[in-house]
């Protein structure tokens, strides 16, 4: 992956127009017509590692992917959660995070390619991948939990089913997770001059129907309302120009309250989810949460 500075980071972004489908009502509706009738391709880039296998098989309609690494005996299992506001399909920069993860901290990697709005809910998504992580738990002995942005909740969301089914999971990485999908928090107009990519007009369309007909509030939509008592460590990543970034906040100061095992990554400046960037900082970032799912999965 190549590199750029940091600080291009941000004009890169506006310059491509990636928050178009946030700023407001229409460019999100739109975003979801564009997708529905157009849907993006979901596979793995040519070429993505050769020290890993990939195969694919599809589960009640989902294509789910598994990455092994080739050059050691894997150890235990992780399910990796792509982004994209619950609308955008996987792209290269969570498959490179993905095959890094199976390669460096040596596990099996599953990647499931999940339905978006308007043709899934987060009651859909969140029930069949707790099933999946269980059933990574009873095949490969463990099973880690990774997500960044919609997927952080989709992966925290079924951490708390798990717990409350009676099975702990030994990590759970949530980068720039999305925990409270109301977007109310009083310092979010505070961060949003700052923040390139997200806003809350589109972000509220695309909550909404990813709640379907739950409220917002509801802890299986908006894990930040749930109760964290009994969860496994948590690794959280948020950058400070993100308007998810003040509910990270609420996310760890809550865990910590609860009594779970929390290592809180805050860098200053920093984008949402700035570990999938190709900075020297989101490498830096991205050998940090190889390392420390390797950790909770070794025996």
């Amino acid at each position: 992956m190549l590199s750029v500075p940091s600080g291009l980071a941000p004009l890169i972004n506006r310059a491509t127009r990636r928050n178009r489908p946030y700023l407001t009502e229409e460019g999100a509706h739109q975003r979801i017509r564009e997708r529905a009738v157009h849907p993006a391709p979901y596979g793995p880039p040519k070429g993505l590692r050769a020290d890993i296998r990939i195969d694919i098989r599809h589960d009640a309609g989902w294509p789910v992917y598994t990455l092994t690494p080739t050059a050691s005996a894997p150890v235990g299992s992780a399910l990796y959660l792509h982004g994209g506001g619950w609308v955008n399909e996987i792209v290269q920069q969570h498959w490179h995070l993905a095959a890094q993860i199976a390669t460096e901290a040596s596990t099996v990697v599953t990647v499931p390619i999940y339905p978006l709005v308007p043709f899934a809910t987060s009651d859909n998504v969140v029930s069949r991948v707790t099933e999946m992580a269980e059933a990574n738990r009873k095949q490969y002995g463990s099973v880690a939990l990774a997500g960044d942005s919609a997927g952080g909740q989709i992966a925290l969301c079924a951490a708390m089913a798990l717990r409350d089914a009676g099975v702990t999971v030994p990590g759970t990485v949530l980068i720039s997770p999305a925990v409270d999908l109301t977007f109310t928090n009083p310092r979010i107009p505070e961060v949003q001059p700052t923040d390139p990519w997200l806003a809350v007009p589109g972000g509220l369309v695309f909550a909404k129907l990813w709640a379907g007909e739950r409220e917002l509030t509801d802890p299986a939509v908006s894990p930040l309302f749930g109760d964290f008592a009994g969860l496994g460590p948590l690794a959280v990543y948020s950058g400070t120009r993100d308007i998810l970034n003040p509910d990270a906040r609420l996310l760890v100061a809550k865990a910590e309250a609860a009594g779970v095992e929390v290592e809180y990554t805050e860098v200053n400046g920093q984008l949402h989810v700035y570990p999938l960037l190709p900075t020297a900082i989101g490498a830096a970032a991205r050998r940090d949460i190889v390392a420390r799912i390797a950790s909770s999965l070794s025996p």
